[in-house]
């Protein structure tokens, strides 16, 4: 079978994957959609190609901070199979997405049936997780400049693109910043010529150099992503 091209999907074996296929279909996921609000029912699994999905909290006072990204690599409602559908954040579209679509109900019937699904889910959710604690961590004690190379550096890896669309606003929200603090962050790396910033279009020029400049916060996160998920 023709697979679509995410790592999700690609990583069942052919009898789960067989027991979804019949239920997936694609849709294209513009820029700042939101999938779900928090408190709402999650009704959907989205398995993106492409385009990075960001989950956010939702402050009283309007804030929004991003606490984890799926990507190409995962998917947007693992834990939702196995428990309260409830969403416990928003998750909004970050970069324009091309990504897999089923009912959560269908996902959650074809986990009932296979051990194996059940597992990948968990692993999968269990990385999510993990993404959420790191990026709190990371938020209280590190500085807005390797915060920030950090998320850039995930925003690369889960879009595949090096060519970024993002506002000093949204870039605060993913990294619970000030947007002057942003500002600052953005123009100490294009001096180092490490990304070229322009209203709200950042090229990243030097991976290396944003490696150097991020905490070890995107290793963490990218480890912890490796031994859950990309098991033999």
């Amino acid at each position: 079978m023709v697979r679509p091209s995410n790592g999700f999907l690609s990583a069942l074996s052919a009898d789960d994957y067989g027991l979804i296929r019949p239920h997936l279909r694609t849709v294209d996921l513009p820029h700042d959609a939101v999938l779900v609000g928090t408190g709402e029912t999650l009704k959907r699994a989205y398995f993106p190609h492409r385009g990075v999905i960001s989950l956010v909290v939702e402050l009283a006072k309007g804030e929004r901070v991003q606490v984890a990204m799926i990507g190409r690599d995962s998917l947007l409602g693992t834990l939702s199979t196995m428990g309260d559908a409830c969403a416990l954040n928003t998750a909004i579209v970050l970069v324009p997405c091309v990504a897999s679509v089923m009912d959560l109900d269908r996902l959650r019937a074809a986990a009932d049936q296979s051990s194996t699904l059940r597992t990948l889910l968990t692993r999968h959710g269990l990385a999510v997780y993990a993404q959420v604690q790191q990026t709190a961590g990371c938020n209280a004690s590190h500085p807005v400049e390797s915060r920030l190379s950090r998320c850039l550096l995930q925003t690369h890896d889960l879009s595949g693109d090096s060519r970024l669309l993002l506002t000093q606003e949204t870039m605060a929200q993913m990294i619970g910043a000030r947007r002057n603090s942003v500002s600052l962050a953005a123009n100490s790396l294009q001096q180092a010529n490490v990304i070229h910033y322009s209203r709200g279009h950042i090229q990243i020029t030097n991976l290396d150099g944003l490696h150097q400049t991020a905490c070890e916060c995107y290793a963490s996160v990218k480890g912890q992503y490796d031994r859950l998920v990309r098991v033999s």
